[in-house]
Formats: structure tokens, C-alpha cells, sequence
């Protein structure tokens, strides 16, 4: 069974920084594509950064040069850091994987972001 737990949410100031994780298991984490999303209330879920299997990363113009995203396959983890936060970084973060060749995505439950003074 797979599962996928993001962790490291809370509550920052503007202009802090927080670093979120993707822990992964019961998958073969090497073989996955893995990104990080967020949904805001009444807004739509948007992609915030990606990393493939390759290490190759991509990311959302509004996060460029603020947010990291990395991976440690031998702890199953992704990470996203998050530098300079604003106030409309906060969301709930979610993690999705999915394994190079496949069209499954498996989420996890997703963690909250919240950046206010």
C-alpha cells in the first residue's frame, strides 16, 4: 500500500521561511516524478514546483527564486524549501508522486501553509 505524508506546515511571518517534507512508502521512490501543489480556498490547485526522477526540477513563476524543491531517495523524501514567504503562499501543500510510465498519482493528505503577522 502506498502512502505519502507531508509534514513541516505551520504558521510564519511574511518574509520567513519554513521547509516542507514528502515522505513516501510502499513505492519505489527512485522510479517517481514527485510535486508539490497548493490549493487556497475557492481557488484551484496549482502547481508550485516538481522534481523528476532524473532530478531535473521545474517550478511557478511566483516561486522562482524563493522555493527549493530537492529529494533524497534514500529516505524516500522530497523536500520543499521555502524561503521569503508572502502572505499569498498560504495554502495547503500537497504531494503527489507518480512512477515514471504510469498515469496513477498517489497524494497525500496535505499539509497547511499560513503566512500572516
Amino acid at each position: 500500500q502506498v502512502q505519502v505524508v507531508e509534514s513541516g506546515g505551520g504558521l510564519v511571518q511574511p518574509g520567513g521561511s519554513l521547509r516542507l517534507s514528502c515522505a513516501a512508502s510502499g513505492i519505489i521512490f527512485s522510479i517517481c516524478n514527485v510535486a508539490w501543489y497548493r490549493q487556497a480556498p475557492e481557488k484551484q490547485r496549482e502547481l508550485v514546483a516538481a522534481i523528476t526522477s532524473g532530478g531535473s526540477t521545474n517550478y511557478a513563476d511566483s516561486v522562482k527564486g524563493r522555493f527549493t524543491i530537492s529529494r533524497d531517495n534514500a529516505k524516500n523524501t522530497v523536500y520543499l524549501q521555502m524561503n521569503s514567504l508572502k502572505p499569498e503562499d498560504t495554502s495547503v501543500y500537497y504531494c503527489a508522486l507518480n512512477p515514471v510510465g504510469s498515469i496513477r498519482n498517489y497524494w497525500g493528505q496535505g499539509t497547511q501553509v499560513t503566512v500572516s503577522s
